[in-house]
């Protein structure tokens, strides 16, 4: 078919400007004949994607656009928000939250709330508010939960249970524990007095993991007691939170009590609370119950994930079970999981345990080979696997090649090869290490010296692990 123009749907110019007639049936004919020669799909149309999965999208890559214009600190955030003033709204400010809150930028979601309230589309509301009392209190920012919660106040809004959720949750992320737990309950009782404020489901979650997490075994009972005498029914969240901080702190007796109570109450276990279960049997070295409950698994409705062969290839791999290991590898693969970088920071960490050093390096290089881009954790698995074993030159040299590769160490990487190379009395390798790190632009703190003086003080002759836990993939930073 010839293509057709824009020049060419201009209007026709007849010669005669007399008007023209047609019969009907030569109109009709007419009518047919131009149809039929338009091509007509036969493909089905494409179904548009919802509205508001559309608008979530677009929200998000407008956000990303603000993080991107203000990364280089050559302008305020909110300069840059002012130049999308006509797009930003409240939703976008959310997800701007959430984002700063994850690069510990949270002084910038201040700036952000202080721009929003200049806005004429601002209207104060608990929300907002909450999601912000809630980002200060992950980075240990209790007093400014506190004057967020003192500043919604003034703002006319009335706090209720989403509010007093946020607010327990800050003061459970400070480092007074104990303080921290009185506070949470004193919010707790207060809730129960006030209408618009009274304890749900998710505040119970929250208290009964943090009292469990503490050993308080007496008050986690309590609670569970307050919980079924309440409106509020026990869901899997409240079972699973409740084992998992039982079985972090070694305490089975408890968490089996948790489970027993869960199976009595009609709660059915999920594929979380199996893994939990493997990962606390498993961190105790207790293979036999972990390999009881992943049989169980293999038999329930529930089908286990990669965080399940993760959890024991790791904890194996701590008891220096290398054949079990790799047997949960192959496990795995044969189960039709296709294994992640997790999966692999797993395995190096386990030839690092058991002094294979070189089979570990073989599963790096093919990472190297194989993959667009290799994670900073996975770099950091196999550097600790050679300092564990005593070989802080191979790691220096392996640093050396992967920057050389246009790879860029964090402030996670440094800290474990100074604390290694502190122990090790390689000074020559910390003063280059430290030349890196200032051609990079990372400045150590005072907790990142304070944990070398405490490898200088080690007079272990192997090294233990540095603290790149790669079963859950969390990078320490300077």
């Amino acid at each position: 078919m010839t293509p057709i123009h824009p020049a060419s749907l201009s209007p026709l110019r007849c010669p005669n400007p007399s008007p023209l007639r047609f019969s009907r049936t030569e109109l009709r004919f007419a009518v047919v004949m131009a149809a039929s020669s338009v091509p007509i799909s036969t493909r089905p149309r494409r179904k548009a994607a919802p509205k508001s999965r559309r608008d979530a999208s677009e929200a998000a890559d407008l956000v990303r656009v603000i993080l991107r214009k203000s990364g280089d600190a050559k302008e305020p955030l909110a300069a840059t928000l002012s130049k999308f003033v006509r797009v930003v709204r409240t939703e976008h400010c959310f997800l701007l939250f959430e984002e700063l809150g994850k690069r510990d930028r949270w002084l910038q979601c201040l700036e952000v709330f202080r721009w929003m309230q200049k806005q004429r589309w601002y209207i104060a509301d608990n929300g907002i508010y909450s999601k912000l009392i809630s980002v200060m209190g992950k980075k240990g920012q209790t007093r400014m939960a506190m004057w967020l919660f003192s500043e919604m106040r003034n703002s006319g809004c009335r706090p209720d249970t989403s509010v007093y959720n946020a607010l327990i949750t800050a003061h459970l992320h400070s480092r007074d524990k104990a303080k921290a737990l009185a506070k949470a309950i004193g919010y707790f009782e207060k809730m129960k007095g006030i209408e618009r404020c009274r304890p749900n489901i998710v505040t119970y979650n929250i208290l009964l993991r943090a009292f469990a997490q503490a050993g308080d075994v007496k008050q986690v009972d309590t609670l569970f007691k307050d919980l079924d005498e309440s409106i509020n029914s026990s869901d899997v969240y409240t079972y699973n939170g409740v084992m998992d901080a039982y079985g972090k702190n070694g305490m089975f007796k408890e968490m089996e009590a948790v489970l027993m109570r869960m199976k009595s109450n009609q709660c059915k276990p999920d594929s979380i609370t199996f893994n939990l279960l493997i990962d606390a049997y498993g961190r105790r070295q207790a293979f036999h119950k972990m390999e009881q409950v992943f049989k169980s698994l293999l038999r329930s409705k529930e089908k286990p994930t990669l965080p399940t062969f993760n959890s024991m290839i790791t904890n194996y791999g701590k008891a220096r079970l290398k054949d079990k290991a790799e047997y949960v590898f192959t496990k795995m693969v044969d189960l039709g999981f296709k294994p992640s970088y997790i999966t692999y920071e797993c395995l190096i960490a386990t030839y690092g345990y058991c002094d294979c050093v070189s089979k570990a390096r073989e599963i790096f290089d093919e990472m190297l080979s194989t993959q667009k881009e290799v994670q900073i954790s996975t770099l950091n698995a196999m550097l600790d696997a050679y300092c564990m074993n005593g070989l802080p030159n191979e790691a220096d040299q392996l640093l050396d090649y992967v920057i050389n590769r246009n790879m860029v160490p964090n402030a996670s990487t440094y800290k474990l090869l100074y604390k290694a190379y502190a122990k090790a009395n390689m000074k020559e390798l910390i003063n280059n290490l430290l030349k890196r790190m200032d051609e990079q632009g990372i400045v150590p703190n005072k907790k990142f010296f304070l944990d070398a003086l405490e490898a200088f003080g080690s007079t272990e002759a192997k090294p233990e692990s540095s603290t790149v836990d790669v079963s859950s993939n969390q990078q320490t930073e300077a």
